[in-house]
């Protein structure tokens, strides 16, 4: 009868494969974990620049001030000598009393928009987006910036808009609305 010696793994063996193994996976998956993250970096941009976007158009749609003669008159706010009234002060920014977003009818309403957190993003619709921009945010300032382009100080405004992704990148957007 002839004897065949059997080869195989001893336990330890063994053990130390499965342990150099994991080693391995550990550091492969240490390495491209951080890859995986800013993988979504892209989507979240252009999400964030379809709501920025749409959030800038709203806005722009709206007249310069609260005294802007809406009708297509000739005066513009500030031309006081013509009988015009004045345009609102800057620290008056902001929505003027009993307003919502749907009655917003110039642009520095805006002004803080967005401090209320993520809920606040919705259509011109008032439908909700919670679902759509979940853990997105939005913030608008509004300033005077005439002076930035040798004007006088309150003939532009500047709104600036910035959106913050799930991610915690912000992607800033800005525009002017001219006193014309």
């Amino acid at each position: 009868m002839l004897v065949t010696k059997q080869r195989g793994v001893t336990l330890l063996e063994l053990v130390i494969g499965i342990t150099v193994l994991a080693v391995a996976l550990t550091l492969i998956t240490a390495v491209l974990s951080p890859l995986f993250v800013r993988s979504t970096d892209p989507w979240h941009q252009v999400r964030a620049a379809e709501l920025g976007h749409s959030l800038m158009n709203e806005i722009l749609a709206r007249s310069f001030d609260e005294q802007s003669d809406r009708s297509g008159g000739f005066l513009r706010c500030d031309e006081i000598a013509l009988g015009a009234a004045p345009c609102t002060a800057e620290a008056n920014f902001g929505p003027d009393a009993g307003e919502t977003r749907l009655s917003f009818n110039d642009v520095d309403d805006f002004h803080g928009f967005g401090a209320e957190g993520a809920d606040i993003l919705t259509n011109i619709l008032d439908d909700a987006l919670s679902e759509a921009y979940r853990n997105y945010s939005a913030a608008v300032t509004v300033r005077y910036a005439g002076a930035d382009f040798g004007l006088a100080q309150r003939q532009l405004k500047r709104i600036e808009l910035v959106i913050t992704t799930p991610t915690n990148s912000s992607i800033a957007f800005s525009a002017y609305k001219g006193n014309w």
